[in-house]
């Protein structure tokens, strides 16, 4: 029996689908439409510049992030999914990530020198060597099992730089008192694979909430994201990059949930990572 692979125990294997929709292949006939020219206003690039900057100058941070994103229904009108994550880290090389939501919950370690992903209802758990930066670790659980979190920007050593590449439009909207029970600077920026609005505290810089639109999508479906309960420079406990029961779990492989075809047939090119169950092969 084929053992099943960990990425759908990751609630974030759900959202990788949508949240890589950038990278799916445009239809030669019909381009995304991009931004005809560069449009870059001062205010909205000092905003999302000093966000970044207050993200980046922290040793360690702790969020909780409630993703929504929508998906599209047989019936046409999209559903929507959410998942929320407790995230905690420490620069330049521990992060952990628990995940509850409209899926199984999860729960991925990275202490330096490995990464786990693990599923506690089923007790399973998949391990990896992993390299030496978060930033490093997280583009290799994309690579290696489709494991993707939308709030990957934030915990880079670097935000602006991912935000400032191929950027094309940027603008300042206004303040609302809304979101995050606090005042906030709305933003808007784009490049030619996805158009952001973003809500940014007034006074401590932290984003609060993001909305994307990707280009290439023609159902134009909605991702949103709400950062919370933040805390910066936070005092790390010990041990809290690494979990007693997930070391204690079945081990199965850390792969990517690509279909496995029956002998003899060739199975078809990977794309974007699945939203089914693992599957098993007898």
């Amino acid at each position: 029996m084929r053992k099943p692979t960990l990425v759908v125990l990751i609630a974030a294997s759900l959202l990788a689908s949508v949240a890589h929709a950038a990278e799916k292949k445009k239809d030669p006939a019909k381009p995304a439409k991009a931004a005809a020219t560069t449009t870059l206003e001062p205010k909205a690039v000092d905003l999302l510049k000093a966000s970044s900057a207050t993200l980046a100058a922290a040793d360690s941070m702790s969020f909780t992030a409630v993703v929504s994103y929508e998906s599209p229904s047989l019936l046409g009108p999209a559903l929507v999914y959410t998942t929320k994550t407790d995230v905690l880290m420490q620069r330049p090389n521990e992060l952990r990530a628990i995940t509850s939501g409209d899926g199984p919950a999860s729960e991925f370690y990275y202490d330096g020198k490995t990464m786990t992903a693990f599923e506690p209802k089923s007790n399973l758990a998949a391990s990896a060597k992993a390299p030496g930066t978060i930033e490093a670790t997280l583009a290799a659980a994309y690579k290696d099992a489709a494991i993707y979190f939308p709030w990957t920007d934030v915990v880079v050593a670097d935000p602006w730089a991912d935000i400032a590449k191929d950027l094309k439009l940027a603008f300042y909207i206004g303040q609302s008192e809304i979101v995050g029970g606090t005042k906030t600077d709305m933003v808007a920026y784009a490049n030619d694979l996805v158009f952001v609005q973003a809500w940014i505290g007034a006074d401590d810089k932290l984003p609060r909430r993001l909305r994307a639109v990707y280009s290439n999508d023609p159902s134009r479906l909605r991702h949103e994201m709400e950062l919370s309960n933040w805390k910066l420079d936070v005092a790390v406990p010990d041990g809290a990059f690494a979990s007693k029961q997930a070391a204690s779990a079945k081990p199965i492989p850390f792969a990517r949930p690509d279909p496995v075809a029956p002998p003899g047939i060739k199975p078809p090119p990977s794309t974007a990572p699945s939203k089914s169950a693992p599957s098993k092969k007898k």
